[in-house]
């Protein structure tokens, strides 16, 4: 990962995470180790990972886990697949790096890392590169994203950081800065309930996408039938049918006010009347004949 971060991080960060303890490969329990809190990744592929448990089941683990010490154990940063991997093989040991890194580095080694992979989700993908953001920028994490959004108004304001913005995308493979700030950081104003199926239960970006621009009051119903499968077009098939009824039903509740209502029949001219009395007439047909 040596030559990917300096790439990234470029070499001031890379020198800084150059001085925190290494300590030699070693190899420990897989009961051993831990997820991160840091972890961009928040769903796996199931057949994706089914492949490597495969590849690791009849080569082992090749490349080691970075890790860092954590009370009882080990915290990963960079290799969590590759630790499900070995659990679901049923290994006993893998090789790890264990390295002294504070949270900071650790959120930004995982961003690293997980930012490489192409099966990476939408919505990992915005946190992990907001991580690097802000790494990059020196602010918080929580201000990455108004930083982005300022600097896209102004970046004559600041060359500086429109610089190194610049240099951290170019490394990242993953288009420009303003690209990524306008189409992809705008997901996060997606409705909370909809940011916490993609995060927590690996809702997919166009799925999720139907489900966050319908109305409110369809969004619900919508949700549980895209986490329980459904495809884009048809949640958009269903939507279209849930926006007709309603339509329907608003003009069937428009009609009944004015049928009751002493004043909007007696605006009516004669020919008007004459047209009305047909028309209940053949709904009290219809109706009979149901």
């Amino acid at each position: 990962m040596g030559d990917r971060l300096a790439g990234i991080l470029g070499a001031t960060a890379v020198a800084e995470l150059s001085t925190t303890e290494t300590r030699p490969p070693r190899v420990v329990p897989v009961s051993s180790l831990r997820s991160s809190p840091f972890q961009p990744r928040r769903t796996f592929d199931e057949a994706a990972l089914a492949r490597l448990t495969a590849s690791v089941r009849e080569q082992g683990v090749l490349q080691p886990l970075l890790v860092r010490p954590s009370e009882g154990g080990y915290e990963i940063v960079a290799g969590e697949r590759r630790w499900r991997a070995a659990t679901a093989a049923g290994l006993q040991e893998v090789p790890v790096e264990v390295r002294e890194l504070s949270d900071a580095q650790a959120s930004m080694l995982a961003a690293v890392e997980n930012l490489q992979r192409e099966d990476l989700g939408v919505i990992d993908e915005v946190d992990a590169t907001l991580t690097l953001v802000a790494g990059t920028l020196g602010v918080e994490a929580a201000e990455a994203r108004s930083r982005l959004n300022a600097l896209l108004r102004r970046p004559d304001e600041d060359p500086e950081a429109v610089a190194l913005l610049e240099g951290l995308f170019t490394q990242l493979g993953r288009g420009t800065w303003q690209s990524f700030t306008k189409n992809k950081v705008r997901v996060l104003n997606w409705p909370p309930e909809v940011l916490t199926a993609m995060r927590e239960r690996g809702l997919g970006y166009t799925v999720a996408g139907v489900v966050a621009g319908a109305p409110a009051e369809h969004r619900d119903g919508l949700l549980e039938r895209a986490l329980a499968g459904a495809t884009r077009e048809e949640l958009r098939a269903e939507l279209a049918g849930r926006s007709f009824r309603k339509e329907q039903d608003d003009r069937a509740r428009r009609v009944a006010r004015n049928l009751t209502s002493a004043r909007a029949l007696a605006g009516l001219d004669a020919r008007r009347r004459a047209r009305l009395g047909k028309l209940l007439a053949e709904l009290d047909t219809l109706f009979g004949e149901g």
